[in-house]
């Protein structure tokens, strides 16, 4: 009986821990993650240029505008050059959320804010998100793709909708993302799902970004993940694309990650020599 009660006790204590744990780790303000990476192709003139990744901030009920403010000042502390926001944005109405995503007008990217949907955008109004981040100052990239340049050196940022698009006029469609950009250039995509990479490989492009997966949030759901997802987190090849996978920055459903830590993440691109 004793030991049974001593076991009992042990789950308990452990549970309790873990719940304290999984809360202060959603709740904070995300850690950085600086990440090298080389880009085939990408001019000697961009070497160092620092990318920014947001995704999956999911803004919700719970009213996280200090958090906001918080996560726009690190990532101005940050210097990027570009910042990408990834998807999955919110939960809810822009009438809802727009007081906890109204931060994001701040954050400062001398090459552009960029910005893409995810699923949970297709859960409410997707185009009304569009319109009111392109009124805060984002370029959504709605199967588009701009061309940067600094000083003559040239990269292509394209982003695609997320695959779950229900709204007509909505859908990933690389192809139109891809359209008039030069062969030459290197491609950065932003596509919400990790699984986008098979057609990200396909049209060569170099670097996708996507998010979706949180790292798991809760383990080991990881392992839940896995089964949909080609990775769950970090930089991965698939034939000559590389791709990330951000944990994540904020959460969804219960106020946990456990195992799972959220993350705002530099990208330093580098010319692959």
């Amino acid at each position: 009986m004793r030991v049974t009660q001593g076991v009992a006790l042990g789950v308990v204590v452990v549970s309790v821990v873990l719940t304290g744990y999984g809360v202060y780790e959603a709740r904070r303000v995300p850690q950085i993650r600086t990440v090298d990476v080389a880009i085939p192709g990408l001019a000697d003139g961009l070497d160092g240029l620092r990318l920014v990744v947001l995704t999956d901030t999911h803004f919700a009920a719970i009213d996280r505008a200090s958090w906001s403010r918080e996560v726009v000042d690190l990532v101005n502390a940050q210097r990027p050059d570009i910042v990408g926001l990834a998807g999955d944005l919110v939960d809810g109405s822009v009438e809802r959320r727009r007081d906890q995503v109204a931060p994001l007008a701040d954050i400062e990217a001398p090459l552009g804010r960029f910005y893409i949907t995810g699923n949970h955008e297709y859960l409410d109004d997707a185009q009304s998100w569009i319109d009111y981040m392109a009124g805060i100052g984002w370029q959504p990239l709605h199967n588009a793709h701009r061309t940067l340049d600094r000083d003559g050196a040239r990269l292509v940022v394209a982003g695609i909708d997320d695959p779950t698009a229900d709204v007509p006029g909505h859908g990933p469609d690389l192809p139109a993302a891809l359209a008039g950009t030069d062969p030459s250039v290197p491609v950065v995509l932003l596509a919400h799902q990790p699984k986008q990479v098979t057609d990200s490989a396909a049209a060569g492009v170099e670097l996708q970004i996507s998010g979706h997966t949180h790292g798991g949030q809760i383990w080991p759901f990881h392992y839940l993940v896995r089964l949909d997802q080609p990775v769950v987190s970090g930089l991965s090849r698939h034939a000559n694309t590389q791709l990330y996978t951000s944990r994540g920055t904020g959460y969804w459903g219960p106020p946990m990650r456990v195992f799972a830590p959220s993350e705002i993440t530099v990208l330093v691109l580098h010319p692959q020599r």
